[in-house]
């Protein structure tokens, strides 16, 4: 095989498609409440990791603050993002509710867990570096 012919493992094929599709997103909590620390974090990112396994997107990176999440998923030209952007907030949300019932009921958020609104970027002009180091460069909680 000709060395321009080797596969490169960033862009992605399907049977029709190839494709090389990234967004950046962000989730803000319900009136920016700091209820995140590093072990809510790592079991939001476990949720949604399970999440995007569903939807065969691949979450290349995920990290937070007190109060917000950022993910960087790479994701084929079928999904919708703002299905993915729905099925992600939603999973989640029951799954942290239930888990962290005194913690989350404690700040007085009400019955929902995220804001309505979110960010979704797409990466394609910026190169994925600078976006990983910016994700990765957030503030975590101890």
């Amino acid at each position: 095989m000709s060395p321009r012919w080797e596969p490169n493992p960033a862009i992605r094929t399907g049977r029709h498609v190839t494709y090389n599709l990234h967004a950046h997103l962000v989730f803000v909590t319900r009136y920016r409440k700091g209820v995140f620390d590093d072990a809510m974090l790592k079991r939001c990112e476990e949720i949604m990791r399970e999440v995007c396994a569903g939807f065969e997107v691949e979450l290349r990176e995920f990290s937070g603050e007190a109060d917000h999440v950022h993910l960087l998923v790479h994701y084929p030209p079928k999904v919708a993002l703002s299905k993915l952007i729905n099925s992600l907030k939603g999973v989640s949300s029951r799954y942290l509710r239930a888990e962290y019932t005194g913690r989350i009921n404690h700040n007085d958020m009400g019955s929902v867990f995220w804001s309505r609104s979110y960010f979704a970027g797409s990466c394609g002009g910026a190169p994925l570096t600078v976006i990983r180091q910016y994700i990765e460069g957030q503030q975590r909680p101890l």
